[in-house]
Parts: C-alpha cells; sequence; structure tokens
C-alpha cells in the first residue's frame, strides 16, 4: 500500500483540502446530470455515489484524525448510508495509507523523546495496521512481541477545526435546528479529545482487562506505561485475524455461537454492571484468535452511561413499556426525545416514529435468546432506516432531539447489532451477563 509522507495539519490546509473535495463532487454531479439523460437514472445514481465516495474516502483518507473518524462512524450505518459509500468507508476501520518509515520515525522521537531503537530491540517502521487516528507497528524486546500505536501528527490539534467544517454538513444532513444543539458536537468533540489521549486510553484500558477478563471465550492485551506516552500506546501484540476477515471464510456454526456470546457478554457486562462501554465497535477493534477466542482492543473511546439516562432507556427497552402510552411518552420526555416547546403535529410525528424504532431496534431484549443470524430483523432495521432517511415529513421537523448520550450508546447498539449479524451467531443468550 502507498505510504504517505505528510499530512495537512493547519486549519487553512486542512480546510483547502476539503473544498477541493467539495468541488469535485460537484463535477461528479455534473456528469450525473447527463449520464442519466442516457443511462437509467438508477445506474447514472450508483456512478454518482460510487465517484463522490471514492473522492470524499481520498481526501479523508489523507487528512486522517477526526475527519476520517466520521467516515468510520457513518461506515456503521449500513441501514441508512447508499451501499458504496459504506464500503468506502468501511476501509477507514483497518485499512487506510500509512505513513512512510521516515515519518515513523520522525513521529516518533517527536511523541516520545527517544528513537524507538533507544527502547526496543527492533523496531518495523513499516505499519502492520493503519486507521484514523493512529497506525501500529511491531517491535520486540527481550524476546517478547509488541504491537506499538503511533498517533498521526496533528490529529489532536486539529479536532475542533475539522469538525468546525463538518459542522454545516451535519446540521443540514440531520436537519438539526435551535441554539442547544451545540451540546451534540461537543459531544463528539470531547470524545475525540479523548481518543487522542493515550495515557487515558491506557488507563481506560487496564479499567477494562481488569473488570472484564473473567468473561469466557474473550481476551485482552496488557498495557506497558514505561513504553508508552500520551501518543504513543505499547501493548501485547495479539495474533488473529481481523473479525471481517474471519466471517467471511469461517462456517463453524458453533464458533460462531460462542464468538457472538462472548461478544454480547462484553457489551452487556459493561452497560449493565460498569455503566461504562466501549463506544467503538466496528470489526478493526476485534481480532478472533487461533484458538478461536474473541480478542478485543482499542478503547480509546469509553462512554460512561449516567443513571438519569440509563434507567429510562433501558425502561423503553422492556415490552411492556411500549405498550404503555401514558408510561412511554413520559420516557420520551425524560430522554429529551420529545420537547416541551414542541407542537402538537411534532409529539405526534416523533412519538409514532420512536415507537416503530424502539418496537423493531428493543426486539432482542424481548425474548431470552436471540437469532442474530435472522436476515428478516436485519432487513427491517435496514427499511425502516431507508423510510425514515427519506421522509420529507420528518425534514420539515425540528431533528434537534434526543439526550446527547444518544449519539455513542445508538452508534454502540448498531455497531454490535452489525458485529453479531456478521458472525451470525445464533441462540444468544441476551441476560447471561447476570450470572457473570
Amino acid at each position: 500500500m502507498k505510504t504517505i509522507d505528510s499530512i495537512p495539519i493547519s486549519k487553512i490546509s486542512r480546510a483547502t483540502k476539503l473544498v477541493s473535495t467539495g468541488a469535485k463532487v460537484g463535477v461528479n454531479y455534473l456528469k450525473y446530470y447527463g449520464d442519466k439523460m442516457v443511462n437509467s437514472k438508477e445506474d447514472a445514481k450508483e456512478r454518482l455515489n460510487q465517484n463522490n465516495a471514492e473522492d470524499i474516502y481520498d481526501s479523508l483518507k489523507k487528512l486522517k484524525g477526526s475527519a476520517l473518524k466520521v467516515a468510520q462512524m457513518l461506515s456503521m450505518e449500513k441501514s441508512i448510508l447508499p451501499k458504496a459509500y459504506v464500503e468506502k468507508f468501511s476501509l477507514s476501520q483497518f485499512s487506510v495509507p500509512p505513513l512512510s518509515p521516515p515519518l515513523v520515525l520522525k513521529t516518533f522521537k517527536k511523541y516520545f523523546g527517544k528513537h524507538p531503537e533507544d527502547l526496543f530491540d527492533t523496531f518495523n517502521a513499516t505499519s502492520v495496521n493503519a486507521a484514523s487516528i493512529g497506525q501500529v507497528h511491531l517491535a520486540e524486546k527481550d524476546g517478547k512481541k509488541f504491537a506499538v500505536k503511533i498517533q498521526y501528527p496533528g490529529v489532536a490539534e486539529s479536532i475542533a477545526s475539522d469538525l468546525a467544517l463538518v459542522k454545516p454538513i451535519a446540521i443540514k444532513m440531520f436537519n438539526i435546528k435551535g441554539k442547544d444543539s451545540d451540546k451534540y458536537f461537543k459531544e463528539v468533540e470531547n470524545k475525540l479529545t479523548e481518543e487522542t489521549n493515550y495515557l487515558l486510553e491506557i488507563e481506560q484500558s487496564k479499567a477494562v482487562v481488569e473488570a472484564c477478563k473473567h468473561i469466557p471465550n474473550l481476551e485482552f492485551p496488557n498495557y506497558y506505561e514505561d513504553l508508552s506516552s500520551e501518543r504513543i500506546i505499547t501493548m501485547d501484540y495479539m495474533k488473529g485475524e481481523h473479525l471481517s476477515e474471519f466471517v467471511a471464510h469461517n462456517t463453524n456454526q458453533e464458533v460462531s455461537n460462542k464468538l457472538g456470546q462472548a461478544l454480547w457478554d462484553f457489551y452487556m457486562y459493561q452497560i449493565h454492571k460498569l455503566r461504562k462501554v466501549h463506544a467503538d465497535p466496528h470489526p478493526g477493534n476485534f481480532l478472533i484468535s487461533e484458538e478461536g477466542k474473541l480478542i478485543a482492543l482499542d478503547f480509546g473511546c469509553m462512554k460512561e452511561i449516567p443513571e438519569s439516562f440509563y434507567v429510562p432507556y433501558f425502561e423503553l427497552a422492556k415490552k411492556e413499556s411500549l405498550e404503555d402510552e401514558t408510561f412511554f411518552t413520559k420516557k420520551l420526555y425524560e430522554l429529551e426525545i420529545l420537547r416541551e416547546d414542541d407542537s402538537k403535529e411534532e409529539i405526534e410525528f416523533f412519538s409514532a416514529m420512536f415507537h416503530d424504532l424502539l418496537s423493531l431496534f428493543t426486539q432482542p431484549f424481548h425474548n431470552e435468546t436471540f437469532d442474530f443470524s435472522d436476515p428478516n430483523f436485519f432487513n427491517q432495521v435496514a427499511e425502516m432506516g431507508q423510510r425514515y432517511s427519506k421522509s420529507t415529513e420528518l425534514r420539515n421537523m425540528n431533528g434537534n432531539r434526543g439526550s446527547k448520550h444518544f449519539i455513542y450508546i445508538n452508534r454502540t447498539f448498531f455497531g454490535l447489532y452489525n458485529l453479531m449479524f456478521d458472525l451470525k451467531a445464533e441462540n444468544v443468550k441476551i441476560n447471561n451477563f447476570i450470572n457473570l
């Protein structure tokens, strides 16, 4: 894979890159208008999506950082984004152009104050895995293998300016109105800032490992503070396949069920016991070991779940709550889905919309066991997502609603459901975490 010798760091250089990408998208639309005159509208739209997805991703992968992280988050929205975008943006999960070896060595020296050879017996300056915020290198010391994650230069400093550029697009996409919309952007900015603090990530990683190491069929690396810094993390090298690579060839249903149960238990234990969850469940953060165990990585994005959100959120996951209109409406207000300044039309629309969404999305919690390999459930989720994304009525409503905590909790569940479906896990015990 081609490497990168530099990353745009200044606000102006990053903004210029995004503006030039916007110009390319504009040209693609001009081509589309001509294309649909001589070809079918569907074929022309598919080519437009492919061209736009390629140009946008090509820009984001060079910018890296929060810009690329947004693409990674969007890649999990399989039911909303066109297929071309999902396929292209999914590359941001574990396969993006890495920094060149000379830039890696320069960056390591800048962040640690020493050369890699001063700390390790061997250090491979060619990356084995590159993602949105950092890339991973192999190293050895005293006969032991390590994975060394190095943050891309300028990533931490450019978060606020990157999000400022993305904000107008997001406001238009999600029809966000009202002066209090900043709470959503601040939530994302704070989480991205935390993800660039590798000392915090080490602290969070060790806490998760200690709390969850007893869960069957689940493994974690150890982390080493003396070989780490605010922008560099050293951990055990864990041998295994990325989850997405594993599911592409796995035919053993028993292994799928075992991995699915481990993944589900891991998340339910965090949510219900720890009130804090690994809010970045995408295939690049999980490996499958040769022994068929799940290896969990990368705990930079951890979301605390306050009691004021946890209680009404999971009360609405109960079937009886959905059947009690008065109770249901009360919880919608507690979760800020319904607002005191809503019109009668908005109250009726969003009450019906979220009743539809929750009735479907909470189905796993209405059963003792659930079959995550069932395509009908995921097809219904996809169909509903498509229906509301195209709703003209929804576009006329104020989309600024819902607690800020929804952003990462919903992201967690969307990602978890997608991983469970990828694994084709059957007969998963929903409340097994209670016995752990």
